[in-house]
């Protein structure tokens, strides 16, 4: 059974591919995702008893991703939520956009936010992985009567442009209610600490995949399992500007993260991938297994691009030897079904399966 899902995260595999990914996998093994996201193979590595380290260029996918090897209690949790409240607000400036933030969060709410944030740039272990994640699930969301999203009218898996935003709420007459942060908090963290699952080794780090040493990590890895960007997801930054924010970002919209993979496809995308499966063989024992779903999206402008002839393409002049090419079928294929807009054809996606020679 997957945990309860505390945050939205916009592009994602299902925990049932993690788990095919890694049969046979026996406790103390190491497993890899150097595109890690939301950390469904870390889960589902830990839920086995399999030590899972991740990398991913996001600082929202990796905040995310170390949550999901986090353990702590519901007290620890909240312990530590009281003491980041009780410091005082800090000065912050947000710039040329005065407007958005003033509508965005009622004052009380944006100075427990400040508060929090601070907080958590210094804070270690795993109680504040796990509040990093229970605030992000909360940051943004629709107004409801049990106040249990953060800021005014919004979606809760993308931020909208703050000019829209903005454009939004006054057209409407919307103002941001006062919401309680430590109640919204303790609500998603008792679903989320419902269940338990065992300890395991791992890390996950913020970068870029194509240069980390993946042995300072852990391993050596008997399993990757993986999804890198699929050719024409442009959106998920600038998507995920509020979140980054709370991060350490800036206080508007990001476009691009440093070290982010091409996501333009053919050639450029196939040798990224190329040096990172290089970099994971390196640090990989003898027979691993690599495991990668990749597909394209639909009605974007890499379209053309076929999945396959991408794969094969960035296995070439590597250890990886492929053993199998499956289609994914219809309604399996979450992320391109979630980039699907207006009905029509959902984009082909594959899962590949190869092995370390």
């Amino acid at each position: 059974m997957m945990r309860y899902k505390a945050a939205p995260y916009f592009t994602m595999f299902p925990g049932s591919f993690a788990e095919r990914a890694l049969e046979g996998g026996r406790p103390g093994d190491w497993v890899l995702d150097p595109f890690s996201g939301r950390g469904t193979t870390l889960y589902v590595a830990r839920s086995l008893g399999l030590n899972a380290s991740g990398i991913d260029v996001s600082p929202v996918a990796t905040a995310y991703s170390r949550a999901q090897l986090a353990e702590a209690s519901l007290e620890e949790v909240l312990d530590l939520l009281d003491e980041l409240l009780a410091r005082p607000t800090p000065n912050w400036d947000p710039g040329d956009l005065k407007t958005f933030w003033s509508l965005a969060y009622h004052p009380e709410t944006l100075a427990d936010l400040l508060r929090v944030r601070e907080g958590l740039f210094t804070e270690k272990g795993d109680a504040a992985d796990l509040l990093r994640l229970f605030v992000l699930a909360r940051l943004h969301g629709p107004m409801n009567h049990a106040r249990t999203y953060l800021s005014n009218q919004m979606p809760r898996t993308y931020a909208p442009k703050p000019e829209y935003a903005v454009r939004f709420w006054q057209s409407r007459g919307l103002h941001p209610p006062k919401v309680d942060l430590r109640q919204a908090v303790r609500r998603v963290a008792e679903r989320y600490l419902k269940e338990a699952i065992p300890k395991v080794d791992g890390r996950v780090t913020v970068g870029d995949a194509r240069t980390i040493d993946y042995a300072s990590l852990g391993g050596p890895y008997r399993f990757v399992v993986t999804s890198p960007p699929y050719p024409g997801m442009r959106t998920y930054v600038p998507d995920q500007w509020l979140r980054h924010w709370f991060l350490g970002g800036p206080p508007r919209v990001a476009y691009l993260y440093e070290g982010q993979l091409s996501s333009a496809g053919g050639q450029t995308l196939a040798e990224g991938m190329r040096s990172v499966w290089n970099k994971a063989a390196s640090a990989s024992c003898a027979g691993a297994k690599l495991v990668v779903r990749l597909g394209i999206l639909p009605k974007s402008t890499a379209r053309k691009y076929d999945p396959r002839e991408l794969f094969l393409s960035s296995i070439e002049g590597t250890p990886w030897r492929l053993l199998k090419a499956e289609r994914v079928p219809g309604r399996s294929k979450r992320q391109s079904r979630q980039f699907q807009r207006g009905g029509g054809t959902q984009g082909e996606e594959y899962d590949f399966t190869a092995v370390l020679e």
